[in-house]
């Protein structure tokens, strides 16, 4: 792929945010009802989707999707289930242990098929009890936490939660409970605690918001393209549940500025670029890939924190990061504990092939690199995960594909 020159001008199309999506499926089917409106086309939703419209099948395949994985596993716990629950082998390498352990103690009858700590997974029912205090890990992944949040309405005298460690993705959790708020429940976070009343949900209908992690490629393609560049994102809100939203403040310093419009935003190319900068993604981990190669490109030096969950992603999301980068000249070398620097002083571009590990967001955190030549990407279906039309959007945007 490369791009034929000039500004980066136009509007591109975003889908719908996934994470929004697969919980509005979730606590729709608790609910009993609701009409849901621009559900994401990602395989992610697609597959949740369609598994949720078969509660009583005996097998249940997750695939690749970490979301499906886990809050599947909650809801069929919760709701008496026998069944089992597997995934791709990658899948089966990322750990559970943390949100059986919890639903365990909740009342449900779950099995390791194989590895303990690790799907595949056996469900034989659940005989509900709670009201006791429930001790959760919150530095592995905020879903086993918003897993346990949707289910929380079914538990007797409420589920009450109390976190340990350091808590990750925070904003998720904060999603998860605005959600279920408009689906009736009633939900307290605080800064180490959760509280859900057993107060049954209520149909309601929701309109799901367009992806901020999408949009995240479009910032980073604004800050590589030639000056003058301009993008319209229709969909995004102001007001926004999606912790991924931290883009428009994180590519500021990489010199794109967001204006929120009546139906979106508007991104402009500024020449107003830091030398170097301090970034934590404890928050927003889905946004550390697109901001590595965007401060390699533009010659940002960036110090990443708040990592730690890139490790059990889709992949080894540093490892693969370290290994491509240094593909372009560019760096993630550790600094200190749990920092690494990107930096590179010539970023070049010259035919180069990206490996994307099986990991949809490699694939388009790279993509933008073909601003600054002919670029290779293998396996570029990976993007089906999240956002199916990606390279649709590119080659309308101008990009020879």
């Amino acid at each position: 792929m490369r791009w034929p020159g000039g500004p980066l001008r136009g509007t591109a199309l975003l889908p719908a945010s996934k994470s929004e999506s697969n919980r509005a499926l979730i606590i729709r089917a608790l609910a009993g009802g609701g009409q849901l409106s621009n559900l994401s086309e990602a395989n992610d939703t697609q597959l949740m989707s369609r598994l949720l419209a078969h509660p009583a099948a005996p097998e249940f395949d997750a695939e690749d999707a970490g979301t499906v994985m886990r809050f599947l596993t909650a809801f069929l716990a919760a709701t008496g289930r026998h069944a089992s629950i597997s995934g791709t082998p990658r899948m089966l390498e990322r750990p559970i242990g943390v949100l059986v352990d919890a639903l365990r103690q909740l009342g449900a009858d779950i099995e390791y098929v194989g590895r303990e700590g690790y799907p595949p997974l056996q469900l034989r029912g659940w005989q509900a009890r709670g009201g006791a205090p429930l001790s959760v890990r919150g530095d592995i992944s905020s879903q086993f936490i918003s897993a346990l949040m949707m289910i929380g309405p079914l538990v007797p005298g409420g589920l009450h939660l109390q976190l340990t460690g350091h808590v990750g993705s925070r904003p998720y959790i904060l999603m998860t409970a605005a959600l279920m708020r408009h689906f009736g429940a009633e939900v307290d976070v605080q800064e180490r605690e959760v509280h859900v009343a057993p107060q049954p949900y209520q149909p309601a209908d929701y309109a799901v918001e367009a992806d901020w992690s999408a949009a995240s490629y479009w910032y980073s393609l604004v800050a590589l393209a030639p000056e003058g560049s301009q993008l319209h994102l229709p969909g995004l809100r102001r007001q926004s549940w999606q912790g991924d939203q931290a883009i428009a403040r994180l590519m500021e310093p990489l010199g794109v500025h967001t204006e929120f419009v009546d139906d979106g935003v508007v991104l402009r190319q500024t020449s107003e670029r830091a030398a170097r900068v301090a970034m934590n993604f404890t928050d927003c981990p889905d946004l550390a890939q697109t901001i590595a190669v965007a401060a390699a490109a533009t010659g940002v030096v960036v110090d990443m924190t708040g990592l730690e969950s890139l490790r059990i992603k889709e992949t080894d999301r540093i490892l693969a990061l370290q290994t491509e980068l240094a593909k372009f000249g560019a760096g993630m070398a550790p600094e200190g504990k749990d920092m690494f620097r990107v930096s590179a002083e010539r970023l070049h571009v010259q035919g180069q092939t990206v490996e994307t590990y099986h990991d949809h967001r490699m694939a388009m955190a790279f993509a933008p690199l073909a601003l600054r030549g002919r670029l290779t990407v293998n396996t570029p279906a990976v993007v089906r995960k999240s956002y199916p039309f990606f390279w649709e959007e590119l080659r309308q945007a101008g990009f020879e594909l």
